[in-house]
């Protein structure tokens, strides 16, 4: 069995020739951030990307690709969730991921409004609905679970979102999904040996395996400065192969990049309250 062949990328992009050269590298499913109900308002203190897409994109996107999955990350519970979701189904989204929900009741309208029509994701991203995981995988039509390590690490008042990687509590979360049988993902990855990145990509690739997940994000990293100048094939192969290497480690070398990420997220930490940038 090959992980990293089987490993399911998830890219963001209002671009056509991104994502034109996205599907024909491999990833497998790419499509718009629809999410702006409070985004801007938990997020405005934090140096992270607020989608500027648009609902109208969705049909060239669609219109691009040729081998990924049409997907869009919804508008959270909301009057007009139902509506929303029929609109871009209407427009050929096979998979839809619903954001900041918190109880199991949200979790189920979500999944009667697709009505079987698309993929279901559910982003875990508030403390309610992590604390309410397990009635959250009673439901029947999930597809996927992922967990939002920004928004989460907000809602639980922790410095980082590595802090939710370095605790027992994201075992604890996939333990019970895996055990309801759901695959599990979470987080986003950069590209393979990227020097720019404050914590190298390998020991987050390490964390893929020691939690069973296989499925994440691309984050905006591995795609940046400049996409056009990148070989994209070349780096998603990188990453799916990088990737069968670490899911062949023995436990101790995920434990071993599981505390060396500690390490290495506790000085960038340090670093910032000294002032001093990295």
């Amino acid at each position: 069995m090959s992980y990293g062949n089987d490993f399911v990328l998830t890219l963001f992009t209002n671009d056509s020739e991104l994502a034109s050269r996205a599907d024909a590298a491999g990833i497998n499913r790419i499509g718009l951030d629809l999410e702006m109900l409070g985004k801007a308002e938990r997020q405005q203190h934090l140096n992270t990307w607020i989608s500027d897409h648009k609902e109208e994109q969705l049909l060239a996107l669609r219109q691009t690709l040729k081998k990924a999955k049409l997907f869009v990350r919804t508008n959270p519970p909301h009057p007009g969730l139902r509506d929303e979701i029929d609109r871009y189904i209407e427009v050929g989204a096979e998979v839809l991921m619903l954001p900041m929900f918190r109880t199991a009741e949200e979790a189920a309208d979500f999944i009667s409004y697709v009505d079987g029509r698309a993929e279901v994701s559910l982003l875990i991203e508030t403390a309610a609905a992590a604390v309410r995981i397990d009635d959250i995988v009673r439901l029947k039509g999930i597809d996927e679970i992922h967990i939002g390590l920004n928004d989460l690490h907000l809602d639980l008042g922790l410095k980082s979102h590595f802090e939710l990687l370095r605790y027992q509590f994201m075992n604890t979360l996939s333990d019970i999904v895996h055990s309801a049988g759901f695959p599990f993902g979470f987080g986003g990855i950069g590209r393979v040996k990227d020097d720019r990145l404050p914590i190298p990509s390998d020991l987050i690739y390490a964390q893929y395996p020691r939690l069973r997940a296989d499925r994440a994000l691309v984050s905006r990293v591995f795609t940046s400065p400049d996409y056009t100048c990148l070989d994209l094939t070349r780096e998603v192969a990188a990453f799916r192969n990088r990737m069968d290497e670490w899911y062949e480690r023995p436990q101790q070398d995920l434990m071993e990049a599981w505390d060396k990420l500690w390490v290495a997220a506790s000085t960038i930490q340090t670093n910032k309250k000294l002032g001093k940038k990295f």
